[in-house]
């Protein structure tokens, strides 16, 4: 019932004194977990901080209530954590399904949807792209085909998330033993569609007249039960979502644009301006859009900068200081010698 699988099992020493759990929430000192027959609150100790544990993992207790492991994970969704330091910030983690929950309004971001696609594709889910709040305008046929379009075989859906019944295309991922995830930015509905697919009453805010944005209410990431078995995972609207790692997972997403570069002359070819390029001899033959092109080297930029060590990033900046430096040096020996 809760995502329990052979992989896991896989895991666990026959003999040992222990029991699995899955993580529901996870709070400053402690985390609440369901296992067989259970549901309580376990306390987290430095140890278990140290292991990362965000909602979503399995963890091993003893019979003192005591987290001793955290099971290795089939996938995770994780961003760089926001300041100038290189710390990864867990999402959540073994996730069957991701809705990428978007609107049908001003919040429809395509730039933003491909970066929650290359999300999906790093932690193994698989992406839907559920657009909310159709009820609200004439025909969702653009948004649709906008979404579509994004990467191979991308699945979209398009509705009212206040209705049961058009929500009811989405029950096939919320079966008994399949865990699914929302993600999405603040105000999308994410809360509202949370209660018609659970049953349950989550605070929700109204939408803005002046937008029809709404307010997001979910502060904090956790685990609900679905009716048909499944479990669902909430989490907060994020105003910045940096990508770490995830180079594979935008090719992916990015698919007739990576084929593209593999043909070019230059293996290091950067799409730009070099003789050869596969990519620009497809935008000047209008089999390619300029823009997808940018955001694809956008992300691909970010993502390295990103999952760079602190070590590493000091040592880049040195060189870049040191290379600007030799050259205003130059350029002021020149000027010396015009004079």
């Amino acid at each position: 019932m809760l995502g329990w699988r052979p992989f896991f099992q896989a895991q666990i020493d026959a003999d040992a004194d222990v029991r699995p759990a899955r993580v529901l929430n996870v709070q400053r000192d402690r985390v609440d977990v369901a296992g067989e027959d259970c549901h309580e609150a376990v306390e987290l100790s430095p140890k278990a901080a140290a292991m990362q544990i965000t909602v979503g993992d399995w963890v091993l207790i003893d019979a003192g209530k005591r987290i001793v492991r955290r099971l290795d994970r089939f996938g995770a969704f994780r961003r760089r954590a926001a300041g100038a330091g290189a710390d990864v910030q867990m999402i959540a983690a073994n996730v069957d399904t991701l809705f990428i929950v978007t609107s049908a309004n001003r919040d429809f971001n395509i730039a933003r949807l491909e970066r929650y696609l290359a999300i999906a594709h790093d932690a193994g889910a698989f992406p839907i792209i559920v657009i909310t709040k159709a009820d609200t305008v004439e025909s969702t046929d653009a948004f649709v085909a906008a979404a579509a379009k994004l990467a191979p075989g991308v699945l979209v859906e398009a509705l009212n998330a206040l209705d049961p019944k058009a929500v009811d295309v989405l029950r096939p991922w919320c079966e008994s033993g399949q865990t699914v995830a929302l993600l999405g930015s603040s105000g999308v509905g994410k809360s509202t569609l949370t209660n018609t697919l659970t049953g349950e009453h989550l605070e929700t805010q109204a939408a803005r007249e002046d937008d029809q944005r709404g307010r997001h209410t979910t502060t904090s990431r956790s685990m609900h039960r679905l009716p048909h078995g499944g479990w669902l995972i909430d989490t907060p609207g994020m105003r910045e979502l940096r990508l770490v790692d995830v180079g594979d997972a935008i090719d992916d997403v990015f698919a007739e644009v990576a084929a593209l570069a593999s043909a070019c002359r230059f293996s290091d070819c950067s799409h730009a301006s070099e003789p050869g390029c596969a990519v620009q001899a497809a935008i000047a033959e209008g089999h390619l859009d300029a823009e997808r092109l940018r955001r694809y080297r956008k992300l691909q930029s970010e993502d390295r900068r990103n999952s760079e060590t602190i070590a590493e990033r000091r040592s880049r900046d040195k060189s870049l200081g040191k290379m600007y430096k030799s050259i205003l040096s130059g350029k002021r020996r020149e000027q010396g010698e015009a004079s």
